[in-house]
């Protein structure tokens, strides 16, 4: 079946096509709100607001762009809002709770296995984890990231310093063991 096919069930709201555009995309879009929340309960909350809000508004997309990447706006826009609904994280806090290290020492990835780097980010305190994801998984830039979450664009910068940095004690602590 073509995606344009499927598209227009779903705008007519046809259950069938909404069965199969879930299974089609269930399983990349949960990968997706693996990386912003901290546990599965909370993942599966945000995937299925997701799919809620793409059958919603399904109307809205008006053919322009590749379908798969609208879809991932709305996802990530739908995780931000649940991390934002959750709570305001205290800017302050998070400067006191872990030391700033401009050391430039990389750990060797390639040792670790891609379900303990998901792991380890998915352990990065909530906004650390999703400026780190909003940056390097989403390509978003700062000023974005800055007006999406509604902080200063430096704090963005320091707040993905400050993921990264934990990320790689977090990685270089799986190499050690």
């Amino acid at each position: 079946m073509s995606e344009h096919r499927l598209i227009q069930a779903c705008k007519q709201g046809e259950m069938w096509a909404r069965k199969e555009l879930y299974e089609t995309y269930a399983p990349s879009m949960m990968s997706l709100c693996r990386r912003y929340m901290s546990n599965y309960n909370d993942a599966q909350d945000v995937l299925q607001e997701g799919f809620l809000k793409i059958f919603t508004v399904i109307g809205q997309y008006s053919g322009k762009g590749a379908f798969g990447a609208w879809i991932r706006k709305v996802f990530v826009n739908t995780a931000l809002e649940h991390i934002r609904k959750r709570s305001r994280m205290n800017e302050r806090e998070l400067l006191n709770d872990y030391q700033m290290d401009f050391q430039d020492d990389y750990p060797d990835v390639e040792k670790v296995s891609e379900d303990d780097l998901v792991q380890c980010i998915a352990e990065l305190p909530e906004m650390y984890r999703t400026i780190f994801n909003l940056f390097v998984v989403e390509g978003y830039k700062h000023m974005e990231i800055a007006e999406m979450l509604d902080i200063p664009e430096s704090t963005s910068r320091s707040y993905f310093f400050r993921a990264r940095k934990l990320l790689q004690e977090k990685v270089t602590r799986l190499i050690n063991e």
